[in-house]
């Protein structure tokens, strides 16, 4: 499946890449990622911008006509199949068992013109072993932008529900997430530019606590080169807890963006979370963030990747906190024309981080993934790949250290 033409949304990017700051509760997923092709069907408007490169950028043109076109409105719809085998996914704390596992996505992609998009993919995720519970996780993405005089305006809005294991509550755990994202990016002069962002996301789960944050984070842009950017930015916040606090938060950041050539992207930001907590009794807390990405195309069939962060975050249980690092490699070569290889691997260090002084909060994971994936196209819209993937995260907290493996098959067509 072939993502989408980011030269397109080069002005929208622009403009929702100010958008940061966003406090999340949700935690790393034990089961394998979906497959890159449903990841890269859509821009991805995270509010974190991703480092890519020239030569990339001119190979992302979609080659297929879609299924339906009606005036400016192109609808190309989706499917994908998955089956899989895991050992050791956890149901509970110190319960962990193996099962089959079948994914099913079908989903379609309305693109509006050449600047808005909306999809919608559903994911029925059935198990063999009846320890789990069968369910239907929904996905539902939506953006774009427009422009104004010298204003460039962009919107992303995403509901996702999901029902996945986790490695913070080492279980099947059931969430629901909104994400808003508003943004304006104004060019001031022929070196320097304003970028405005603003962001809600609410998160609700069944069984830990629910999050509501209000962010917005500023950045003021000088380009001194016209590969070579960089920028200084402030923004604040509210997160609401239930059951738990209130708290704020400012941030103060700088960025880089390097294009070196046509084969290295580089993107990084870093600066500093200061956090006060407003109706319970626990010091202020001040930490280090940041968040790096980098392409660099080798070769033509050879591309390396690196990216990471820091971040602080509520964490799904009551009155705590999680300061994670993360950082992660991949590789994708092309293989004999047709076939992709794909590696992807990573560690992770998380501290929680107790906001109450009758608890005693003291956990600390340390975790590892990678995945390998062989892929390859056929009669131009259908992909195959098979894959492995193993998560390991090793905690000090009981019953919370899981190490799951998984093997499996992808099936996938697309217009």
């Amino acid at each position: 499946m072939k993502p989408m033409n980011h030269s397109l949304w080069n002005p929208c990017l622009a403009a929702l890449f100010a958008v940061a700051g966003t406090t999340f509760t949700s935690g790393q997923s034990v089961l394998a990622p979906p497959p890159v092709e449903f990841s890269e069907m859509v821009p991805s408007h995270t509010g974190e911008a991703k480092a890519t490169t020239r030569a990339a950028a001119l190979r992302t043109a979609p080659e297929n006509d879609p299924l339906f076109r009606w005036g400016p409105v192109q609808v190309r719809p989706h499917m994908n199949y998955r089956f899989s085998y895991g050992d050791g996914v956890p149901v509970g704390p110190g319960e962990d068992y193996d099962t089959a596992i079948h994914e099913i996505m079908p989903g379609v992609l309305f693109q509006l013109g050449d600047r808005w998009y909306l999809d919608y993919t559903p994911t029925v995720r059935i198990y063999s072993d009846d320890q789990f519970n069968d369910r239907t996780d929904h996905s539902v993405r939506f953006g774009g932008g427009t422009t104004y005089e010298a204003w460039t305006f962009g919107l992303s809005q995403t509901y996702a529900s999901s029902s996945d294991s986790l490695a913070e509550t080492a279980s099947q755990t059931e969430r629901d997430s909104f994400v808003t994202g508003l943004s304006a990016a104004r060019q001031l002069n022929s070196e320097l530019s304003l970028q405005l962002g603003a962001n809600q996301s609410f998160q609700f789960t069944d069984d830990y606590t629910d999050a509501r944050t209000w962010s917005t984070m500023n950045w003021l842009d000088y380009q001194f080169h016209p590969d070579f950017a960089a920028a200084i930015g402030a923004g604040f916040g509210y997160t609401d807890v239930n059951p738990g606090y209130e708290m704020t938060f400012e941030q103060l950041q700088g960025r880089i963006t390097w294009q070196a050539g046509e084969k290295l992207g580089l993107v990084f930001h870093g600066g500093f979370d200061f956090r006060q907590f407003l109706d319970i009794d626990s010091p202020n807390l001040a930490n280090p963030i940041y968040g790096l990405s980098v392409i660099y195309e080798l070769f033509e069939v050879t591309t390396l990747s690196l990216n990471g962060d820091r971040s602080v975050n509520a964490s799904l249980y009551e009155n705590q906190l999680t300061e994670s690092s993360r950082i992660g490699l991949g590789l994708k070569q092309r293989l004999l024309e047709k076939l992709y290889l794909s590696l992807n691997g990573g560690f992770s260090f998380t501290s929680y981080i107790d906001l109450t002084p009758d608890q005693h909060v003291d956990r600390e994971d340390d975790g590892t993934y990678f995945t390998a994936r062989l892929s390859t196209t056929f009669v131009k819209k259908a992909s195959a790949a098979i894959f492995y993937h193993i998560n390991n995260n090793n905690s000090d907290a009981r019953d919370y250290s899981t190490t799951s493996q998984q093997v499996g098959l992808e099936l996938g067509y697309s217009w």
